[in-house]
């Protein structure tokens, strides 16, 4: 099912599936026992533009800061369960939004139950979560190894057994860091399951070969109308998983807001540091908001013309650049000026 047929399923004050905005989530990295640190990641990761965040709950400690950690924030809270079922339970005694648990690491059919029966209570959604490096047994001898089929069955096989136990607020996950198994996947998935799907590449890699990945992967699957929530995982600091997961969402058309930064490659007549003016765009630009296209030129011989698709732009010259509206030449400035005059020109722009 596409995301506009997918069940609506509510995670605080976040509804996804069923049309609902694809969500941006991340994880933190913090040791969720220390409130305090884990409280001004999330804050930073909101500010930044995260929607649903998710902590690792190891312990009982960790179960029971929820509770402190949600009185300081403003987005769902999700609770990562492994191993141990009460942990899930005390999550959710604690006030987590949403559960993510793999029904087969938790223990027998009774012990998934009681955290179904605690979920049901406190109308609290679970996310069933597979990835590639926790196949079953059966499922790798059956397939051969990990395959896209082996995966979809094995998160089916957990959505059916919750649906047994008489409850259907349930989100599904199915992760591998091979990108075009996860595509596959994904796309088997959509055509058997009724709920919302959490799209991911798991352990992706680092900040480059992350973002590759996670592109490629989350753009296939995106394009197609499959995925109701992102996360793009990666090695370093989850601030930078948002802002991906934002541009991501943004170049397929999914996101609107936001100004879009537009560079030329550098050649051999730029005459400026337009790598680093570039840079500088970007980063000035990223709590303006407006819903424009910016263009960052190297030199005046293309600039107007490439710029023309842009809303405003600047392009460098030899110790001066122009500045640009519409593919227009507005004035000539210093190059020392470009910047600033840039960041006026966009903090005055509805006047």
């Amino acid at each position: 099912m596409r995301r506009e047929e997918t069940k609506k399923i509510q995670i605080g004050h976040v509804l996804i599936g069923g049309g609902s905005p694809v969500a941006i989530q991340s994880m933190t990295n913090t040791r969720t026992e220390d409130v305090g640190a884990t409280v001004e990641q999330i804050l930073q990761l909101e500010s930044a533009g995260c929607e649903i965040v998710r902590c690792a709950v190891p312990t009982m400690e960790a179960a029971c800061a929820l509770g402190d950690i949600k009185r300081h924030i403003h987005i769902p809270l999700v609770a990562d369960i492994h191993f141990d079922y009460r942990l899930a339970i005390g999550a959710i005694e604690n006030g987590a939004d949403k559960i993510r648990i793999n029904p087969g690491n938790i223990g027998g059919q009774d012990r998934v139950r009681a955290v179904t029966d605690k979920a049901k209570e406190y109308h609290v959604p679970i996310r069933v979560g597979v990835n590639s490096g926790s196949l079953e047994k059966h499922l790798l001898d059956k397939y051969g190894g990990v395959t896209p089929e082996g995966l979809v069955e094995s998160a089916m096989d957990k959505v059916h057994m919750i649906e047994r136990m008489g409850y259907d607020d349930i989100v599904v996950s199915i992760k591998s860091s091979d990108v075009m198994m996860c595509v596959k996947a994904h796309e088997l998935i959509a055509d058997q399951c009724p709920y919302p799907l959490h799209v991911g590449i798991t352990e992706s890699g680092t900040l480059l070969s992350g973002n590759i990945k996670s592109s490629v992967g989350l753009g296939i699957i995106l394009n197609q109308g499959i995925g109701d929530t992102i996360r793009v995982s990666l090695t370093g600091s989850p601030i930078e998983e948002i802002k991906s997961a934002r541009l991501i969402l943004k170049t397929l058309g999914l996101r609107k807001g936001g100004i879009e930064v537009v560079s030329c490659p550098t050649c051999g007549r730029t005459k400026i540091d337009l790598i680093g003016l570039a840079n500088k765009v970007e980063h000035m630009v990223a709590d303006i908001p407006l819903d424009i296209k910016v263009a960052v030129m190297g030199c005046v011989v293309n600039g107007p013309g490439e710029a023309r698709e842009a809303d405003i732009g600047i392009a460098g010259g030899i110790g001066e650049g122009l500045l640009i509206k519409k593919g227009e030449v507005v004035r000539k400035v210093k190059e020392e000026e470009l910047l600033e005059t840039l960041r006026q020109e966009l903090l005055h722009w509805d006047e």
